[in-house]
């Protein structure tokens, strides 16, 4: 991962989920809330998930933002599309994603076009298979899309002149 310089971009950020969770102790139950946070800047490409717990919704949703602003990365974008088919996996979670024509706008649901809008995609076939726990389905979206190789980089590796 590369480090970004987060003061240059114009970051948007967007709520995928937000739970409340209990700890239960003597005297009863403390409930919390923690909330899944997707950031991005479509513009520069750039995108990244975090996770904030805390008493409250807005502050979890703080420290989740916060997070995400850590962890971002930079997605690459072939015009408004993904480069090519891919599979990524987080735990039970599987997702599937491929490159749409023009026009067509993002076929995904939940996590997936929250992570998608802000990471700059702007037409994509995707399906998430398995689990439907939205940490599970963003963690193996952003696995995906941080696996993407145009074409060139993929000679480099292989050290070959043609594509064969």
């Amino acid at each position: 991962m590369q480090k970004t310089g987060i003061e240059d971009l114009n970051i948007q950020d967007k709520v995928i989920h937000v739970s409340r969770v209990a700890k239960v102790v003597k005297g009863g139950r403390r409930f919390g809330f923690s909330a899944l946070v997707v950031v991005g800047d479509p513009e520069a490409n750039f995108v990244g998930i975090g996770l904030g717990k805390a008493k409250e919704v807005p502050e979890a949703i703080r420290k989740g933002s916060e997070q995400a602003k850590k962890n971002m990365i930079r997605v690459k974008v072939h015009k408004n599309t993904i480069p090519h088919e891919q599979y990524g996996k987080d735990g039970a979670g599987y997702v599937f994603m491929k490159p749409a024509p023009e026009g067509t706008g993002i076929i995904a649901g939940g996590a997936m076009r929250a992570i998608f809008e802000l990471s700059g995609i702007k037409n994509v076939y995707a399906k998430s298979i398995g689990s439907s726990n939205p940490h599970n389905v963003a963690n193996a979206t952003l696995k995906c899309i941080s696996s993407f190789y145009f074409k060139g980089e993929l000679l480099k590796r292989r050290k070959n002149k043609s594509l064969s």
